[in-house]
């Protein structure tokens, strides 16, 4: 069983806010006419509760939790992230993602360890470009494809151009303006399916919320910019 902290940081890459700004005019340039086109088109903020589940390659359940996305354009967002209380997995575990605009803060509870790096240097060639730049350069490292609508959705598939980055396709399923559903493909064989809600777009986000101090008392690996 993969572990699931790995899951958790690559899913965070694929929803949060990288540092690339996305202007409209520069989204309406480039937009292709899919449902990821004209959900960046305008996006400044966002917010939204998920529920995420990992299965195998056999399609064996092996992870499951819930979080909270916050999202603020261009170059901040907080990914939070706790799994299912089990017996191998007590409540109070999990992990947290922060991009200030300048670092990118990944602290793992469980293990009591902060991860710092740069964010141009951690984001580049990640799937966080998902939800980061303008249409024409998330055209520029994908491959962008309208599916055909189920489940009462509109489908977007995503294959990266770069075979380095840390998943194989992603498929995003919307319902108008809103980001219901994402199913990404990591290089292990896992999917891991994320359900979105109560989701509110361009709203206010607390900036303080888009900070991150370590807690005391936990290693701190990396040197923080700035």
């Amino acid at each position: 069983m993969a572990r699931p902290r790995r899951v958790c940081f690559c899913i965070a890459l694929a929803l949060a806010l990288g540092s690339a700004a996305a202007s409209a005019a520069s989204a309406a340039s480039a937009v292709s006419g899919t449902a990821l086109d004209r959900y960046l088109n305008g996006l400044q903020s966002l917010s939204a509760n998920f529920t995420q589940s990992v299965t195998d390659s056999h399609g064996t359940l092996v992870g499951a939790g819930s979080g909270r996305l916050l999202v603020q354009r261009p170059g901040r967002f907080r990914w939070d992230y706790a799994p299912q209380a089990t017996a191998s997995q007590p409540a109070g575990t999990g992990q947290v993602l922060v991009a200030d605009g300048t670092n990118l803060w990944f602290y793992d509870r469980e293990l009591a360890q902060v991860t710092v790096k740069p964010v141009q240097s951690a984001l580049s060639s990640t799937p966080i470009m998902l939800l980061s730049g303008s249409s024409a350069q998330l055209h520029d490292s994908f491959e962008i494809n309208g599916e055909a609508s189920h489940d009462g959705l509109d489908w977007v598939a995503v294959t990266p151009r770069n075979s380095e980055a840390d998943f194989s396709r992603a498929e995003l399923g919307f319902a108008g303006e809103r980001l219901e559903r994402m199913v990404v493909h990591d290089r292990l064989g896992q999917t891991v399916e994320l359900d979105f809600s109560h989701s509110a777009r361009n709203e206010h986000i607390d900036a303080q919320a888009l900070r991150f101090e370590p807690p005391a008392g936990v290693d701190v690996i990396g040197t923080p910019q700035g």
